[in-house]
């Protein structure tokens, strides 16, 4: 049996609010980090979807770099996975049970925009006018001699680091207060530098891991240094990731490969590698690291295709952990136009999820049409039954 549901929209609702904290349990602490003169009454949910997840504090705070990360990063999928990715790297250190999360508060836009940019030349007094105001000469990136950029500038010095991310993590005390007990930061790393000679380009200029590796961890170590000087910061444990954006063109996005470490005042400690990546379905038949699951994402395929043709195409995005599969995610598009044509394909497609799939993997088909979503099935691992919603 299947679990089935045909929910109307007005009924979800009523369902999702059923499912909502209890304001009356939850819990009302005072937040220590407010700097306004009133005191600031903040609301700990009482309910935590699943160990995988941090309750948030409420009223919730947006990051002080609110919008950065849209204008730095390459593609959507890279937008989401960097603070997502970081959100998984700080399981790690912070334990959901223990720790609260909350939005960046520490660095704001300003800081982080300085630190983006690329180093500058020091002007010599003698170059300097009355009326210029000394501007902080603190970015991260590498100088760039004569301020433009060349083909051979663009192979030794490209711009490594193309965004930070900071993450929160606080803790309440025993007289009923929180304090931040913890901060995680993301480094986003370019692997390919994109650039123009005078009015022509964009070029590219893929960048090794290597040296991915190498800035990242130099710049890490910095970045601790300057949080170590700022007010809050100084003995508060900071863990520091480091993330490889794809290119512009990829439909995957990027993921974490190392992170370190900096307990209560100190710097980073040794880096810990992390194997994690996103790959695409189908594979090319040469490809023996992602046969096993290539192959039933291929016969799910041949078996969609052979009875149902109208659609656009199916495209399986898989998460890897230590080589082994997390998590699979298939999208169908159709173009279907009649309820008991979707009905049907999704009954079909359903068993053929459980048929072709093994049952320890987390299997996720999402079915959307020019309308928007249509249905969704998710078959979660070692579960004998898949949940199956009909979008009303």
């Amino acid at each position: 049996m299947k679990r089935t549901s045909w929910i109307p929209a007005i009924i979800s609702l009523v369902l999702i609010a059923g499912c909502a904290p209890d304001l009356a349990k939850d819990t009302e602490v005072i937040n220590e980090t407010e700097k306004n003169e009133e005191v600031a009454t903040t609301i700990i949910p009482s309910m935590q979807i699943s160990q995988e997840y941090y309750r948030t504090l409420l009223p919730y705070a947006p990051s002080k770099s609110r919008g950065l990360v849209v204008t730095n990063i390459y593609s959507k999928y890279d937008i989401k996975e960097v603070e997502n990715g970081l959100l998984r790297l700080s399981q790690r250190t912070f334990s959901p049970d223990d720790y609260l999360f909350q939005e960046g508060q520490m660095l704001n836009s300003e800081t982080l925009g300085n630190w983006l940019q690329r180093k500058r030349e020091e002007v010599k007094d003698k170059d300097k006018k009355k009326d210029d105001k000394p501007k902080p000469n603190i970015g991260l990136n590498p100088l760039l001699p004569g301020g433009e950029i060349t083909a051979e500038l663009a192979k030794t010095d490209p711009m490594y680091l193309a965004h930070i991310v900071e993450q929160n993590y606080m803790v309440k005390t025993k007289d009923n207060k929180i304090k931040l007990g913890g901060v995680s930061i993301g480094l986003a790393m370019n692997s390919v530098f994109y650039y123009k000679l005078g009015d022509y380009g964009p070029y590219e200029q893929p960048i090794p891991q290597a040296t991915i590796e190498k800035q990242g961890k130099k710049m890490a170590d910095e970045i601790i240094k300057r949080m170590r000087e700022m007010p809050g910061l100084e003995e508060v444990p900071i863990t520091v990731g480091l993330f490889k954006q794809e290119d512009r063109n990829s439909i995957v996005p990027g993921s974490y490969f190392a992170y370190s470490v900096a307990d209560e005042g100190k710097s980073l400690g040794e880096w810990t590698n992390i194997n994690e990546e996103y790959v695409i379905f189908p594979q090319p038949a040469s490809e023996v690291k992602y046969r096993e699951v290539s192959d039933s994402f291929n016969n799910f395929k041949q078996d969609v295709e052979e009875y149902f043709s109208n659609y656009t195409s199916i495209i399986g995005t898989g998460f890897y952990q230590e080589d082994r599969i997390k998590k699979l995610t298939i999208d169908i598009p159709i173009q279907f136009y009649g309820s008991a044509e979707l009905i049907g394909f999704t009954q079909y497609m359903t068993g053929l999820v459980m048929e072709h799939f093994p049952a320890s993997m987390h299997v996720e088909v999402s079915v959307t049409s020019i309308n928007g979503p249509e249905a969704i099935v998710i078959k979660k691992a070692d579960d004998k039954e898949p949940y199956v919603h009909i979008y009303d």
